[in-house]
């Protein structure tokens, strides 16, 4: 009877979810980047995956799955095990790519568990110093004296880069021509030897050349200034209303991933994020370390689709 007693409270403890989130986790966590190494959405999740992994006990191992402008690492993490053992470092493309593939896997944000914001990561719009333009209000009027003979960079069809141009195209009525490149350092390549005029471009590769003199800043794409170029001026201080571009970065788990675990794991990054070292390490990426409650994230995603959706509507803009 004592063990028959024994076994029954022992099988009601094995399936509590409390008690899966306090084992948890019990083996390494995969962090899924959906971009090549290098780029800021590897080194923000290598900064956060390392604490992250002092925080959990188990290692955090990065994970790129590059393709498909982030749709092939967001199908890996939407299709994924609810266990907890499979993140996602997401970037603002997650929320764009619904609007722009007539065919996915996921559905942002069905598919994915919010935990935490991670990131606001602005774009930096620069110029090839020989364009006559010191300002926005100089390219906007240089565009629209010149239609069409100004074309702006980015790093393909659908991309952040590519939708800042857009957005800046439409809010302003300046007739740019947009060119694609294959990544960021063909779009920068492009831009230092006048091949292209505009840019939007990460603040990491900018700012040397913005510092060297062999780029002009004209303004960041965030609400707020960024930490990293505290003199450039945001698109609302220079004049350019209703225009935000951030390519944020958040952590998230696959649809229907327990909420003890993803409670713990918010927990966890939010301290994470509010560490002085780890903030200086995002800056000197060009983020702004943020944190969020998974609730707020939700929100904030499904106002991402919306937004976005509507500019690639009004842009007309489709890949199969």
């Amino acid at each position: 009877m004592i063990l028959r007693n024994l076994l029954f409270l022992l099988s009601i403890f094995s399936y509590h979810p409390w008690v899966y989130a306090q084992a948890y986790p019990s083996r390494p966590v995969r962090m899924v980047v959906a971009f090549a190494p290098g780029g800021a959405p590897d080194i923000l999740a290598r900064i956060a995956g390392q604490r992250l992994t002092e925080k959990l006990g188990q290692p955090v191992i990065v994970d790129n799955r590059p393709g498909a402008t982030g749709n092939v690492g967001a199908e890996i993490v939407a299709k994924a095990q609810p266990d907890g053992y499979t993140l996602f470092m997401a970037t603002v493309s997650v929320a764009i790519s619904p609007s722009v593939y007539t065919s996915l896997a996921f559905k942002v944000p069905e598919s994915f568990a919010p935990v935490s914001m991670a990131a606001s990561v602005p774009l930096i719009l620069v110029v090839h110093p020989s364009l006559p333009v010191k300002s926005v209000s100089d390219l906007i009027q240089l565009a629209k004296d010149k239609p069409k003979q100004l074309n702006y960079a980015s790093v393909g069809v659908g991309s952040p880069q590519h939708l800042a141009g857009e957005l800046f195209r439409l809010r302003t009525g300046a007739g740019m021509v947009h060119v694609a490149y294959k990544g960021g350092g063909p779009a920068n390549t492009a831009l230092l030897a006048g091949e292209s005029h505009v840019y939007f471009s990460g603040m990491p590769p900018a700012l040397p050349h913005v510092k060297a003199g062999r780029l002009r800043a004209l303004a960041v794409t965030t609400r707020e200034r960024s930490p990293s170029a505290p003199e450039v001026p945001t698109a609302a201080e220079a004049g350019l209303q209703n225009f935000e571009v951030d390519n944020w970065h958040a952590v998230l788990a696959p649809a229907t991933t327990q909420a003890a675990i993803v409670a713990r794991l918010n927990k966890d990054l939010t301290g994470i994020l509010a560490e002085p070292a780890v903030r200086q390490q995002f800056v000197q990426q060009g983020a702004l370390a943020q944190s969020s409650t998974p609730q707020m994230l939700a929100a904030f995603m499904r106002e991402e689709v919306r937004k976005w959706n509507a500019v690639i509507k009004q842009a007309g803009i489709t890949i199969e």
